[in-house]
């Protein structure tokens, strides 16, 4: 029995504990009944403390485990007696076991509970006594206050560990005695009474707090004792005029009543944000001041500047609200306002951020509530009584402020969200974030007034779309507020109209003056005064657009704005008019000389012109703007400013300096030039010839019947060759933008010196500047850095640089190391000494000295009959062979004169002054036999590899034989010179030698520094390859390379860490991997391989490091590591820092704690002085920096790190694994913070009530979450976009003046983090009228090296944020944010609404709109390449093209955003331009190149189907056309990606060098990148176009792994089948109509070198996914592909199925898009298009003969009828009885052998050929598509009439054949084994070329793979 209960309390204690048996951070056995206690129990910090004291005592004595498990469960009864609590009647019921065991345990007796009290008692003094409570704590101060002297900081860390471990469940302890005692009435002797408040001092720092201890004081984290934090925690408190808290308010005895306190009482806020938000003021207000100066530490004062600064930052939003709606703000004037009030205002602005929930993102909503909520507290203190808030009051008073101010917004809010019907719901039908928000930028806001007024129409919650359609009742929605997003393609001309008029002007002027064959006479003049009216009637279309786009609006939208719009409609309509008639009426009297009218139109004209221009220039230029501001006064002026540019909160002041503006002025001017003049020479021109022919022409035979291109001069043919120039002309603008672009970017990045130090020769040859550079830059200045008390100046400066220099190479080298790229024995290499001022001279690392004294030994040797001045020459030619002399020369007399003393330093002395005598006198050779220099090598060696050991007598003998040796070398093999100058000495020393006590008293080296430079020289003697390969991993030398350049590169000086600014990092995280766990890393493939063998192989000398890091040999296998929990959490950790895991990231971001702990540790206030410091070695001696309490505050103060896991509540209470590893990642980085949505469940009146919380932990000191706090928010945060909501919630736990955006797929580096201070005082530089407020930040993508997929795309992205933004920012002043590292101006953007948008689908790009924010509320982004970030990318095709679908989905939305428009309306022409063609006309131009396709091969079918392409082509001579040529090169070459390349090219020549440069390009050529490219577009193109048409833009989860699977083909058809083998499909059939019926007077190789880039598009489009697939071409598979993919096409699915198992799924999947009638519309046009094959090839069949009847058409119809007839008979299949079975068979046999015998007699009997049955397929096979899709748009329509099943059927017909036509090639190829082993050296190349073995790989590491 007793075995049952042990595993019952098993069973029991792991349900309770729920999380992952194994060990934790410290490797200690994770057991015990502690976990996590649910969190509907509203006191359950209390009990999980209970219960891990309770777990951590079960072995010393399990009765008192006992008494706590009891009294655990009493709370949680008293808590929530009925059990109604989300997972409390589980927890309640395993403890209650728990107990029950444990009482079944007791050997016999009952258990008297009375005795309870006094077993604690006596349990409490054991405890105390065990633990040695006193003596820990009397050892924790002693060595506090030596440990900074002694650097024995990490025993104080250890000690101070157990002392806090002791001291929490002392704690607990204490805690239960009290409250026991207490119910039992029992006494607590006094003596025991003293003890445990003699401890309650022990237990003031486990009080939970997040950076600054400002409820408890902390003795360990000295954070609190800085003088400008304390500074900031006077300020705060309690001034003279605030009205005193009533008695009762509750204040902790710890500290004083401040500001907060008062508005906790008035406004009734929650307590954690009271707490969050005064550590936020007081960091802020600290910071602001170490920076302005430091204070003194008596009493320090806070200054007015600094909180002049937080006020004005904190609260610019609001005053800027103020201003703009005309209101007086409640601040009054800023010089009127006194310091103690400002704090007030800012820490009242603050609290109401903190606690808003999701309305953060309405800023101007959150200033509306503060200016109320700042009324109302003025009120209170002119009364000088303490009172409630009459908008906050509350009956339950819980959180007032939340339920009464906050609630009813989110309410509203959250109920417009839940109408968008997950998305799918048009954005025109509901109200979003932006809506609500833009209502507080108009006076009406003030009717809501104060407290609001719930039954205004702002509060009205529209319906559930489920009653509306009910009708029941209720009010009609409310209309959007200023904007309405429409879906529709007219957003891009609505948007960006003056581009399109611009370019329509463009070229309707060149056009003319081609056709006037480019004289400029009269009548050209006459002709393009047709540009005015274009020019308004383009205008009047805006007009229009600008009336219907606002349709939903109306009712919200102000006044003023919607007469402007109506306004400018009457305008531009009457111009329209007025001008147009005026043309007309002047053309009709062109032939009058003295025309009245035509004068009068040019009059008009010209002052029409003339005004736009003006107004132009006044608006738009900055130099003017200044000017028209200043007139702002005068209504006219305010008239025509408003006529022409709507006036919003946002947007306004968007100009820039009118230097900056003249720069990205001429580069569009060039842009321009360039691109006119291609397009009038190239394209324009060339076709005005062929035009006038075909115009010309009124005798064309059309071969079919000819509906509309009688009696129009040939227009269809005129459009058919024009369309696909027209469309070249709209994109060749983005051509010629990307050319210039990319070459200024090229020269922007030479003048800013990147790619000077390209490989490792460059590192080693430039090594002796780095410390300069070093310290100019990255080291806070020295005030006597260049004070010369040397007479060697320069020696001395280089000297002090190495010294201060070296201790940071040596941290990244020793990184390096941790990380596993280089070897011990590299690290040792590469490590650089101290430079102590022992020798004269700077000692540089081992690698660049290595083998040089050999080199120098052979050198002199060889050179014995030289002059001494040819040999030092020759040795300085190679300045480290030069250093490494000089080193061996100094190091070797420093040694000895320190081994040795009397005659022994008298010889040394000696010897060294006499060759030091001889290098004056040049006579170096005559005086020293150099040929012997081996000799002493030699000996020198031995000495030293004998003093590099522990002392023993054996070897002082040795040393002593050693020395002894090389006297007597040196004395008689060495020396040749004359001894008698200095003959009493060597008397002496002959004398001493003979009687044996020379060099007796030898002084065995125990300094380190001594003993350190032994070990230096005899490696410096020994070595004697060379390391000029060192070191070997390629990723440390990118590391490497990269750091030494930007070393010289351009940034600000960096300040000392105190003063530096703070700022936080932060990364949203939702259900990715953490930490790879063991099994997952075992865990095979279809293949046989697991992660970890991958890894292995990709990473071969990574894993040998990380072997011999862990004390392995490096032959040792996988398996042997399982035996050691240790090595597996190693493994673990090693194999997840390659991934693309949330562990790479936390470590990543960890080291800019490291840094700034090191930073501040070597900058510490001791080290002022240099000479002394570095004679001292302080300045270089950083062991034990990452204890340092100093160095631990002023990081802490200065970084942040919070990781928002927005689901970490709910994946601990599943019992996830991520929970686990998440709670290891805290254990193992003391500062990382987790943020986490809890969803808390509560029973009320029988109903369940959720409850959500936005709460932040930590690891406590047993390595458990400690919750620091927890604020309740108004409901489930998640109402619109995942992450931007998950980024919202968490925000409010930052900290500092800026903040970095993290992705969970980046990474960082330790040399990296160092330049994080210089990039912060960026946000002080100079950079443009406005100050930044988003910097951009390089990244390195390190997923580029897995194959050649993520080598693309690496190329294609690391192109884009280094070239393509570097240009983005200068010169053109329109770089966004693109979810890339940048780092933010933290209080202008929490100010603004946040660093992301959140809006449901409209804000898929969520960045991005934090960019667009930042932009039109006077931002400045800015673009900085000294420092990079890592970032993992996508390395699978299919994982690619679902991300670029997400993206391109993104860019969709945007098209239809206010954001977007806004910023099209807003900028100045050229910016605009900018703006443009860098978002989303990037992606309508990708669009485009297609089209052009389309538009083409349309083009060329209608001439071939029409019979008039052969005339044409005859008569007016267009085939060989140089404007088609010019338009299907371009065209071809954008499509290939030859213009993406060029920025790429580019980069990789001014980062790489020239020749690396086209090795690369080339080998991707190679790799078939063009195919790669070409697929892309198609991915682009379909879901840009279909998301502007239909919606349906989602997140999608790519996944991050390592993806070298194989891909099943059923995957990549179901993925690419409608975005790329449909269209695919469609061009293969124009082009075989083309090729059929098409004229080429050149033949085959002129239709080869016309269609060549539509084969290639359609060939890429349809195999690239199988080209791309591992193993793709491997016949086994094929097999295996085929089997699944016949199965899953025939599996007819069912409820619950999904689209991956049946085809049926997948199609109802596919059409879901097609939801509104607009788009059913749009598809049924688009589908139109397919009926044109059919009518023109029926006309070509020799059947019709010359017939050009429509009765043929029809007849044509029929027979497609009867072939639809024909399908159903054969596939009609139902479930009917055997009879009815045998008389289908019947009837389908009889079908089929009359329709064989139809075809047979027509064949014999009519003229009916064999190729017309082909053309027939040919032309029913689109036909039968079209219908397809026709009835797919309407398919409710299609059901009604019950239809739907046929349409299936034939659909599952053309999805087979699809997947036929594509399957057969790949089987045809799988037959040959060598297309196999050629694709994977395709795909894997470069792995291969660093000695990968994915051959091995792909075939598996199966044991039974040969059987």
């Amino acid at each position: 029995m007793s075995r049952v209960e042990h595993l019952w309390e098993r069973l029991v204690r792991a349900a309770l504990r729920r999380e992952r048996t194994g060990t934790d951070a410290y490797g200690r056995p994770v057991t015990g009944i502690a976990g996590f206690v649910p969190s509907s129990l509203a006191n359950n910090r209390v009990i999980d403390e209970i219960l891990r004291a309770a777990d951590e005592i079960q072995d010393e004595d399990p009765t008192v485990s006992r008494i706590l498990c009891e009294h655990a469960y009493s709370i949680a009864q008293t808590l929530d007696p009925n059990s109604e609590g989300r997972g409390v009647l589980q927890f309640k019921t395993g403890l209650m076991s728990v107990i029950k065991q444990k009482l079944a345990k007791r050997e016999g007796g009952t258990i008297d509970r009375s005795q309870d009290v006094a077993r604690l008692q006596d349990f409490y003094k054991l405890y105390r006594e065990k633990n040695n409570v006193v003596k820990l704590r009397e050892e924790e101060m002693k060595l506090r206050e030596s440990a900074d002297h002694t650097g024995n900081l990490g025993e104080l860390e250890r000690k101070t560990l157990k002392r806090k471990r002791v001291s929490a469940t002392l704690k607990v302890l204490r805690s239960v005695l009290e409250q026991l005692s207490a119910q039992l009435r029992a006494e607590i002797p006094e003596e025991l009474k003293r003890m445990m408040e003699s401890d309650v001092a022990m237990t003031e720092d486990l009080v939970a707090y997040n950076i600054i201890p400002l409820d408890a004081p902390s003795t360990t984290n000295v954070i609190a004792t800085l003088p400008e934090v304390r500074a900031a925690i006077s300020a705060l408190s309690y001034f003279r005029g605030l009205p005193e808290l009533p008695a009762d308010y509750p204040i902790p005895a710890t500290r004083h009543a401040d500001i907060f306190d008062f508005l906790h009482y008035v406004f009734g806020f929650q307590k954690d944000n009271v707490s969050n938000q005064r550590e936020h003021v007081v960091h802020l207000l600290a910071n602001e001041q170490s920076q302005l100066s430091i204070l003194e530490e008596t009493e320090p004062k806070l200054h007015e500047a600094a909180v002049d600064n937080v006020y004005k930052k904190s609260l610019d939003n609001y005053i800027k609200w103020c201003n703009y709606l005309i209101l007086r703000p409640v601040l009054g004037g800023f010089d009127a306002v006194s310091k103690e009030k400002k704090l007030l205002f800012v820490s009242l602005y603050f609290l109401i951020w903190g606690e808003a929930a999701n309305i953060r993102f309405l800023p101007e909503c959150l200033c509306y509530i503060f200016h109320h909520m700042a009324r109302e507290m003025d009120e209170i203190l002119k009364q000088r009584i303490a009172q409630r808030a009459h908008s906050c009051s509350s009956d339950d008073g819980v959180s007032p402020f939340l339920d009464r101010v906050i609630a009813p917004l989110y309410e509203v809010v959250a109920a417009e969200a839940g109408n968008n019907d997950n998305g799918r719901a048009p954005h025109s039908s509901w109200r979003n974030y932006d809506d609500f928000n833009e209502y507080f930028w108009s006076l009406h806001c003030i009717d809501l007034s104060w407290p609001w007024r719930k039954d205004s129409s702002f509060f009205q919650k529209p319906k559930p779309k489920a009653k509306i359609l009910l009708r029941t009742s209720g009010k009609k929605r409310q209309g959007k507020t200023s904007f309405v997003e429409h879906r529709t393609f007219l957003h891009l001309y609505h948007s960006f109209h003056r581009l399109w008029i611009f370019l329509a002007m463009m070229f309707q002027g060149l056009t003319i003056i081609a056709f006037n064959d480019g004289r400029f006479n009269s009548n050209t003049l006459r002709e393009l005064l047709s540009l005015g009216p274009t020019f308004v009637v383009m205008k009047f279309i805006e007009s229009v657009l600008d009336i219907v786009m606002m349709y939903g609006a109306y009712s919200k939208t102000r006044r003023v704005a919607v007469s402007r719009i109506l306004i400018r409609f009457l305008w531009f309509t009457a111009a329209s008019v007025f001008l147009s008639f005026l043309y007309v009426k002047a053309l009709q009297e062109q032939n009058q000389a003295d025309s009245f009218v035509y004068r009068l139109y040019v009059i008009v004209i010209v002052i029409y012109a003339g005004f736009q221009f003006f107004l132009s220039m006044l608006m738009r230029i900055p130099a003017c703007r200044h000017l028209t501001n200043q007139c702002d006064r005068w209504p006219l002026i305010r008239f025509l400013k408003w006529m022409r540019q709507e006036r919003y909160y946002v947007g306004r002041g968007m100009y820039e300096r009118t230097s900056d503006f003249f720069k990205y002025m001429i580069f569009w001017l060039v842009v321009l030039s360039a691109k006119f003049s291609f397009a009038y020479f190239l394209q324009i021109k060339p076709l005005v010839k062929p035009t006038r022919d075909i115009v010309e022409e009124n005798n064309l035979q059309y071969s079919w019947h000819d509906f509309v291109s009688k009696y129009n001069h040939n227009a269809l043919t005129v459009a058919s060759l024009w369309a696909p120039v027209v469309a070249i002309y709209l994109l060749d603008i983005y051509v010629f933008y990307t050319i210039i672009s990319a070459v200024w970017g090229f020269l922007l990045g030479a003048r800013d010196r990147l790619g000077e130090i390209r490989s490792l020769e460059s590192v080693h040859s430039l090594f002796e500047r780095f410390p300069s550079a070093f310290m100019d830059h990255l080291h806070a200045p020295l005030a006597n850095r260049t004070s010369n008390h040397l007479s060697n100046q320069v020696v001395e400066k280089n000297k002090v640089d190495a010294a201060h220099f070296a201790p940071f190479w040596n941290e990244i080298v020793k990184n390096l190391r941790e990380e596993d790229y280089i070897t011990n024995l590299e690290m040792e290499l590469l490590l650089m000494p101290k430079n102590s001022w022992k020798l004269p001279l700077v000692q540089w690392p081992l690698f660049l000295l290595a083998s040089k004294i050999f080199v120098a030994k052979d050198i002199a040797v060889d050179s014995r009959e030289s002059f001494q001045d040819e040999l030092w020459e020759r040795i300085c030619r190679d300045d480290y062979m030069k250093y490494a002399v000089e080193e061996c020369f100094y190091s070797i007399k420093y040694i000895l004169m320190e081994i040795l003393d009397g005659e022994g330093r008298m010889w040394v002395e000696r010897v060294y002054d006499d060759i030091e005598a001889s290098i004056k006198k040049r006579n170096i050779y005559t005086d020293f036999q150099m040929n012997k220099l081996s000799l002493v090598i030699q000996k020198v060696t031995v000495l030293m590899g004998v003093l590099r050991s522990s002392w023993t007598a054996e070897l002082e003998k040795g040393a002593i034989k050693a020395v002894l040796d090389l006297y007597d070398v040196v004395q008689h093999d060495v020396l040749s010179m004359n001894m008698r100058e200095n003959y009493d000495t060597w008397n002496v020393l002959a004398k001493a030698r003979t009687e044996g006590r020379l060099f007796s008293n030898l002084k065995w080296p125990r300094d380190a520094d001594l003993k350190g430079q032994i070990k230096r020289l005899y490696s410096l003697i020994t070595i004697k390859d060379t390391a000029s390969n060192v070191p070997r991993n390629l990723e440390a030398r990118r590391r490497l390379q990269f750091f030494t350049n930007s070393l010289f590169m351009d940034m600000p000086p960096a300040k000392p860490v105190r003063e530096m600014m703070p700022f936080s990092v932060f990364t949203p995280y939702y259900s990715e991997i953490v930490l790879y766990s063991l099994s997952e890393l075992q865990k095979k493939n279809e293949d046989g391989i697991s992660i970890l063998f991958y890894l292995q192989k990709i990473f071969p000398d990574e894993w040998k490091n990380f072997l011999a890091r862990i004390g392995r040999d490096e032959n040792t296998l996988e398996s042997d590591l399982l035996d050691s929990p240790n090595d597996i959490l190693e493994l673990r950790f090693w194999a997840s820092y390659r991934g693309q895991t949330l562990a790479r990231t936390v470590r990543g971001m960890m080291y800019y704690r490291k840094a700034l702990m090191l930073q501040s540790y070597l900058e510490r206030p001791g080290l002022a002085d240099v000479e002394a410091a570095i004679s001292s070695s302080d300045v270089t001696d950083t062991q034990g920096f990452e204890f340092s309490p100093d160095a631990r505050a002023h990081a802490d103060l200065k970084f942040t790190y919070v990781v928002t896991c927005q689901i970490y509540g709910k994946q601990k209470e599943e019992q996830k694994p991520e929970a686990a590893d998440i709670a290891l990642l805290m254990q193992r980085n003391e500062a990382l913070r987790v943020a986490f949505i809890d969803e808390v469940e509560t029973l009320e009146n029988g109903k369940v009530h959720k409850e959500f919380y936005s709460k932040l932990v930590k690891a406590d000191v047993n390595g458990k979450d400690m919750e620091i706090y927890s604020i309740k928010l108004p409901g489930n945060p998640k109402i619109g976009e995942g992450k931007p909501e998950n980024q919202n919630h968490a925000i409010i736990f930052t900290r500092g003046n800026a903040v970095q955006t993290i992705d969970m797929n980046q990474d960082n580096y330790f040399e990296e983090a160092l330049k994080m201070r210089n990039l912060l005082e960026e946000f002080r530089r100079d950079h443009g009228i406005h100050p930044p407020t988003i910097l951009g930040v390089r990244e390195h993508v390190f997923t580029g090296s897995v194959s050649s997929l993520a080598s693309f795309m690496s190329n294609q992205e690391t192109s884009f944020v280094t070239l393509g933004q570097r240009v983005l920012a200068n010169p053109l002043k329109v770089r966004m944010h693109y979810g890339h590292p940048d780092v933010f101006d933290r209080v202008f953007h929490i100010t603004r609404g946040g660093i992301s948008k959140a809006s449901r689908v409209i804000n898929i790009s969520e960045d991005i709109y934090s960019g667009f924010n930042s932009t039109l509320r006077q931002g400045n982004i800015t673009h900085h390449e000294y420092i990079q970030v890592g970032k993992g990318r996508d390395v699978g095709l299919n994982q690619i093209a679902l991300f670029e679908g997400k993206v391109a989905g993104g860019n969709g939305e945007q098209v239809l955003s206010r954001d977007v428009y806004r910023l099209g309306q807003l900028f100045d022409f050229f910016r605009m331009m900018s703006f443009y063609f860098t978002t989303v006309g990037f992606y309508f131009c990708t669009m485009l190149t297609v089209l052009t396709v389309y538009v083409f091969l349309y083009g060329k079918a209608y001439l071939a189907l029409s019979g008039v392409g052969e005339q044409i082509a005859v008569r007016a001579q267009i085939t060989d056309n140089t404007a088609l040529s010019a338009a299907l090169n371009t065209q071809f070459l954008l499509q290939i990606g030859v213009f993406t390349a060029i920025p790429m090219i580019l980069n990789f020549i001014l980062e790489q060098g020239f020749l690396r440069a086209l090795v690369s390009f080339i080998t991707m050529q190679f790799q078939l990148c063009s195919v790669f490219f070409t697929f892309s577009l198609g991915t682009r193109t379909h879901y840009f176009g279909r998301t502007i048409l239909h919606g349906g833009a989602r997140y999608q989860a790519t996944g991050r792994g390592f993806v070298v699977r194989h891909i099943k083909f059923s995957e990549n058809y179901r993925l690419y089948s409608r975005s790329h083998f449909v269209k695919a499909l469609e061009v293969v059939l124009l082009l075989v109509v083309y090729l059929a019926y098409g004229y080429n007077d050149g033949g085959a190789l002129s239709y080869i070198l016309l269609t060549v880039s539509s084969w290639f598009m359609a060939l890429s489009w349809l195999f690239a996914p199988y080209l791309f697939n591992p193993s793709g071409f491997e016949w086994q598979k094929t097999v295996e592909d085929f089997r699944e993919w016949t199965n899953w096409l025939l599996y007819r699915g069912g409820i619950g199925v999904k689209g991956g198992e049946s085809w049926e799924a997948w199609w109802e999947e596919e059409l879901a898009h097609i939801r509104t009638f607009s788009g059913r519309i749009m598809e049924t046009l688009l589908s139109l298009r397919f009926f044109i094959f059919q009518y023109g090839i029926v006309y070509k069949l020799d059947i019709q003969g010359n017939n050009r009847s429509l009765t043929v058409y029809g007849l044509s119809w029929v027979v497609l009828a009867v072939l639809i007839l024909l399908f159903k008979v054969f596939t009609f299949s139902q479930k009917v009885s055997v009879n009815f079975q045998l008389l289908l068979r019947f009837i389908q046999g009889v079908s089929f052998l009359m329709a064989l015998a139809g075809l047979a007699v027509a064949v014999v009997l009519t003229e009916l050929s064999v190729p017309d049955i082909f053309a027939c397929i040919l032309a029913f096979v689109p036909t039968g598509w079209g219908i397809i899709s026709i009835a797919a748009a309407w398919k409710p329509l299609m059901k009604k009439l019950g239809l739907w099943k046929s349409v299936r059927s034939l659909a599952r017909l053309y999805d087979a054949g699809m997947g036929m036509v594509i399957f057969i090639p790949i089987a045809l190829f799988s037959w040959f084994p060598f297309v196999s082993t050629f694709q994977t050296r395709l795909m894997f190349n470069q792995a291969f070329s660093r000695g990968l073995e994915i051959s091995l790989i792909l075939a598996g590491n199966n044991p039974n793979s040969g059987i």
